[in-house]
């Protein structure tokens, strides 16, 4: 939340799931300068399925707006849920009981690095047919290899 709040940009806007930590944390990085929104689900067991391993159902959804005047069309955590999918089965180091871990914090820092610039610098994504940096305007092509690691020399 820190590293968010403290980058030069415009007012933000932020969705969270119901736990209350997120309360006390964008309010300590952000204050009242953001919109600000909680979505939490309601969930159920489903009485008719007989199996092993069954996820509860998500029965529906209870908005809260907790500062701001947040866009209730963009109040959604599948952004941020789509997000870590990606990233778990992008990085099989985030999988349990594997071997493609990194020993080191800065090692896992620096593949989380180029995981994310990757996927939204180098790989075209099939909803926006471009890449998500050139959908924000922050780049006109698609990056290669050879320009990632250009930025490392």
């Amino acid at each position: 939340m820190q590293d968010v709040a403290g980058r030069p940009s415009n007012r933000v806007q932020i969705t969270t799931d119901g736990h209350r930590m997120y309360l006390e944390a964008v309010e300590d990085a952000f204050g009242a300068d953001v919109d600000y929104a909680m979505l939490m689900k309601i969930y159920g067991t489903n009485p008719e399925s007989e199996v092993r391993y069954n996820p509860a159902k998500v029965l529906g959804t209870s908005r809260e707006v907790i500062r701001g005047n947040p866009d209730p069309r963009h109040v959604s955590t599948s952004y941020v849920e789509r997000a870590n999918l990606s990233m778990r089965m992008g990085m099989r180091r985030f999988t349990r009981l594997t071997n493609g871990f990194s020993k080191k914090l800065a090692n896992h820092s620096a593949m989380i690095a180029l995981f994310f610039m990757h996927y939204n610098f180098g790989r075209i994504h099939q909803t926006l047919r471009i890449t998500p940096a050139m959908a924000a305007g922050v780049s006109d092509h698609v990056w290669e290899i050879e320009d990632i690691l250009g930025l490392l020399d």
